[in-house]
């Protein structure tokens, strides 16, 4: 059975749709995981990270290096030379490098939404289950800016 990636549009045929879809699963149940036990997913801690002249919580900077130790040797050693993703798709890597104002813009928006409410994407959907009304607030917000039903534009 062939598998379609629909991030990427790759045709993944080496695996069975459920292998592909029990990997990602696992996967994400892996990095909230990793969210919940480092305490990422508490907006006080992350808002203490951003506080660099007041009470500053480097925390979130060891959590991050230690992604980061851990996924840049095995990019460089598996992925990069081979130019293929774990199950064979190719990879589209982005060949823009231009700094341009929708970057800055959406840069700005996503820095101030994550300075304001402490949270982003991965620890929202991480905390969905536990009842705070602000979570769900932002998950509506990030929803409405992903589908785009704001204009760009006032008119």
């Amino acid at each position: 059975m062939q598998v379609t990636n629909e991030r990427n549009n790759a045709v993944i045929s080496r695996v069975s749709a459920s292998v592909y879809n029990l990997v990602a699963l696992l996967s994400g149940l892996l990095f909230g995981a990793g969210l919940t036990i480092s305490t990422m997913v508490d907006p006080a801690r992350v808002i203490a990270f951003l506080d660099v002249f007041g009470a500053w919580e480097p925390t979130l900077a060891f959590v991050m290096m230690g992604g980061i130790s851990v996924y840049m040797p095995l990019y460089w050693a598996f992925v990069k030379p081979k130019n293929k993703t774990v199950f064979g798709g190719s990879l589209h890597l982005p060949t823009k490098t231009d700094i341009d104002k929708p970057l800055i813009f959406g840069a700005l928006l996503f820095g101030i939404g994550w300075g304001i409410s402490g949270i982003c994407p991965g620890p929202a959907l991480t905390n969905i289950t536990s009842g705070d009304l602000g979570i769900y607030a932002f998950i509506l917000s990030m929803v409405i800016g992903v589908l785009g039903i704001f204009p760009s534009k006032v008119t």
